[in-house]
């Protein structure tokens, strides 16, 4: 309790400095010459959603809040989505969405799916954070042109575009975990219609960082390049997005030293080898989207959406070594209109396909080899009456060449009594098909046996209900939004902890399994300048495990968000801080006295400081300024060849404080 007050008064101060420095002195003759008044205004950072669908967008603004280097760190300021580490050797990271895993969120990049299978461990520093535009963030089931993916949300990143401002951007970073990273995007306009874009990429985590001294790497060392070439072209009834990706890395993680074989009674000799993991990474990619424009009055158009990803992981835990090579292409035909102002129609086509070839080699080698190809069609109607009714129903019937044929319906509901309410419904079906081993090999990395069964297609219901309200308040507005969410599976993939304290085992669920999810959120501009922003969310996710029904393991009940975020008159300063409070939650069953049977809630606070100037931004920060960690990140780290050790039952935070700092420079913008 005394950290969480401390915090909140170190929050409360750090926004008041420099308020009154920043003073303008005009001489009075000169002032009479001016034939022209800019006028400032700061942008929202989050504004929701416009449509039928309930969600957020996360722009610029609200991004460069922090050091946001990739799209794990994007959302440390906004409530609705967690980022977890899913281990404390390997780096891997999932979003957390309406409490579940993000599995069941559909990954998007601008518009398309994308980071499927292999590559959804590691997903989230595969977006750096200088390259985004913005993120959108829509909950529940989602609309039906995407796919039957989405059962709690999509996540859509928009990148910088080619056809912006044209210049260059360079942004270089450091921290004191001994992490650089450098980024860079420039545009190039090849006439009035053509337009091509390189956003480059580098990070290097060079350090050996052992802070509880467990022998363990608290974070794995990292080494990313990250390139791509983006183009835009525009004729008066055709538009054309294309680009092409790679992605190069390296991640090493394990033990770090000899220290723990000298307290031994064994001698080194005697001693089994470090214990070691290593990932190599090669992703490539490609996209291209045709719009043709049949009738502007109308917005009628047909477009052509495709791409295609390569992605290659040859990883090591231990003993345990897994290769991986999957490849996945995606095309859609889709057609738009507008009937009238009040009717739209979307209608389309799909086609995915995706390959596995996997190999496993523990004791003996196993290779598995997984095709599925879906075809898919949907039809999409919505209704709108001024923005006063929006009514959006969707179906689509996709047959799969592994799970056969299965319908997807979707609707959405906004009523807008008065400009100061706004109400949301929406009800929703989502599938899945599950790649257990390649979505969760980071699992390889616990002494436990992984056991798959053989897995059924995913299948839920997802339901929510929500509600804003614009409050006139002091002169002021207060921004106040309410929602529920209940998702209920009929089939799912579930990865038990609890039955065999020998082995992780993924099977399919034998009962219930479901989460309700309530959050409140407010934001206030208390005085110029100065916004806050608190919410409160609450999770009660449970699933059955061996046929008992239980609250489903490391997954916190409630947290608490509180922000300021302050810019001085002229814009030259902004700080920004940020608390956390993360609720307690269940462990898997205790063995052999190893663990508690729960966590405990816990706090973490960061902030940041920006000094803007005409052509650059400099910016100095700090993550986890509480200095809270999981004390026992790895269970039985001083035997990692012992089935007893494993690293994958993280809840809180794997390293201490952190800071930061970094440069931001424009070359040919404004």
């Amino acid at each position: 309790m005394k950290n969480i007050i401390v915090s909140i008064v170190l929050m409360l101060c750090i926004p008041a400095f420099g308020q009154e420095k920043d003073t303008l002195k005009v001489d009075t003759m000169a002032e009479k010459e001016l034939s022209a008044v800019t006028v400032s205004v700061r942008k929202l950072g989050v504004r929701r959603m416009g449509g039928a669908e309930n969600g957020v967008i996360i722009g610029r603004e609200e991004l460069f809040k922090a050091a946001c280097c990739n799209l794990g760190e994007s959302f440390t300021t906004t409530p609705s989505v967690d980022v977890k580490y899913s281990d404390a050797t390997t780096g891997a990271r999932q979003i957390k969405l309406l409490g579940l895993s993000g599995t069941y969120v559909q990954m998007l990049t601008e518009n398309l799916p994308n980071f499927r299978g292999a590559a959804a461990p590691y997903a989230l520093d595969y977006v750096p954070g200088p390259w985004m535009s913005g993120i959108q963030v829509s909950k529940g089931a989602s609309s039906v042109k995407n796919g039957y993916e989405s059962i709690t949300g999509q996540i859509d990143v928009e990148y910088l575009k080619p056809d912006a401002e044209q210049g260059a951007t360079l942004n270089l970073y450091g921290n004191s975990k001994s992490k650089m990273e450098a980024n860079a995007d420039a545009n190039i306009h090849l006439g009035q219609k053509l337009s091509t874009e390189v956003l480059a990429h580098y990070q290097n985590d060079f350090g050996h960082h052992d802070s509880n001294d467990d022998g363990f790497l608290d974070q794995p060392n990292v080494r990313q390049w990250n390139l791509q070439n983006r183009w835009h072209g525009r004729s008066d009834r055709y538009i054309f997005h294309g680009g092409l990706g790679m992605i190069k890395e390296k991640r090493e993680g394990g033990q770090v030293s000899e220290e723990l074989r000298m307290k031994s009674e064994e001698s080194p000799a005697a001693m089994p080898p470090l214990y070691k993991i290593g990932l190599v990474t090669d992703h490539y990619e490609g996209y291209m989207k045709h719009a043709f424009i049949l009738n502007p009055e109308h917005g009628s158009n047909i477009a052509i959406l495709a791409n295609f990803s390569l992605h290659q992981l040859d990883a090591n835990y231990g003993n345990k070594h897994y290769d991986v090579n999957q490849k996945n292409a995606y095309a859609q035909l889709l057609f738009e209109t507008n009937f009238t102002e009040h009717h739209n129609l979307s209608a389309g086509l799909s086609l995915n396909h995706d390959y596995y070839n996997e190999e496993l080699r523990v004791k003996s080698a196993e290779v598995f080899n997984d095709k599925e190809t879906t075809s898919g069609a949907y039809a999409q109607y919505t209704y709108n009456l001024h923005n006063k009714v929006v009514a959006m129903a969707g179906m689509r019937v996709d047959h799969s060449s592994l799970d056969g044929t299965f319908v997807t319906p979707r609707f959405h509901l906004k009523y807008v009594p008065s400009q100061e309410v706004s109400l949301r419904i929406s009800a929703g079906k989502g599938y899945r098909t599950v790649h257990a081993l390649a979505e969760n090999n980071y699992l390889l990395a616990s002494g436990r046996n992984l056991v798959i069964d053989n897995l059924n297609q995913e299948e839920a219901w997802n339901y929510g209900i929500s509600s804003s309200f614009y409050i006139p308040l002091f002169g002021k507005t207060l921004k106040l939004n309410a929602e529920y969410y209940h998702t209920r599976f009929s089939q799912q993939a579930v990865i038990d902890y609890d039955s065999n304290p020998a082995e992780i085992r993924i099977t399919n669920l034998d009962g219930k399994s479901y989460s309700n999810t309530i959050q409140v959120d407010a934001s206030y501009p208390v005085i110029k300048g100065l916004e806050l922003t608190a919410a409160w969310r609450w999770n009660d996710v449970k699933c059955s495990y061996a046929g008992q029904l239980m609250e489903k393991p490391l997954t916190s009940r409630f947290k608490g968000l509180l922000t300021a975020s302050y810019k001085t008159p002229l814009g030259l300063w902004q700080f920004d801080a940020t608390l956390q409070l993360n609720g307690g939650g269940r462990m898997p069953k205790p063995v052999d006295g190893l663990w508690q049977e729960r966590f405990p809630a816990y706090e973490q606070l960061s902030a940041q400081i920006t000094r803007w100037f005409r052509h650059f931004s400099v910016y100095v920060g700090g993550e986890n300024l509480t200095s809270f960690r999981q004390e026992q990140t790895i269970i039985n780290a001083t035997a990692p060849w012992s089935e007893r050790f494993d690293p994958t039952m993280v809840w809180g935070p794997v390293h201490g404080a952190m800071f930061y700092a970094g440069i931001r420079v424009n070359i040919g913008r404004n």
